[in-house]
């Protein structure tokens, strides 16, 4: 796994701007990004390709909010490990 930039998230996902992402986070589409810097956050590659991967299957935005909270849930019980 590694994490990917904005830019890298944009040419992965065909979104063509920030403001795209950020809508869709907000609408619970896509997952919040994580703090990589003081200044810096990016996404975990396996959650862009999962995000994808249900898109290209024809999930619906119901399926898709599951997905992302059960993605964001994976993230705190990886954090908790910790």
């Amino acid at each position: 796994m590694s994490i990917l930039r904005m830019p890298a998230v944009k040419a992965e996902t065909g979104h063509r701007s920030h403001a795209s992402i950020y809508n869709a986070i907000k609408v619970g589409l896509f997952t919040k990004p994580v703090q990589i810097g003081e200044r810096a956050v990016g996404w975990p590659s396996d959650e862009v390709q999962a995000i994808n991967a249900a898109r290209i299957a024809g999930r619906s935005d119901a399926e898709l909010r599951t997905l992302v909270a059960r993605l964001h849930a994976k993230r705190a019980g990886l954090a908790a490990a910790a």
